[in-house]
């Protein structure tokens, strides 16, 4: 499921980002070879990162 509209960023990415470390929106980001645009999905994926969601590899 796409979670950035943006920067075409799904659940999966996000989730592979903090599987490899990310702990905060940015480094998701960073991770993902992309930077924040209108922000919309920062609360979301910092939801992500504080609950540790990890489905990569599932």
């Amino acid at each position: 499921m796409y979670i950035c509209n943006c920067n075409a960023l799904t659940d999966k990415q996000i989730s592979a980002a903090v599987a490899a470390g990310a702990d905060r929106p940015h480094d998701v980001y960073a991770a993902c070879g992309c930077r924040a645009q209108c922000g919309g999905c920062t609360a979301t994926i910092l939801a992500m990162v504080r609950a540790g969601t990890c489905t990569a590899g599932k």
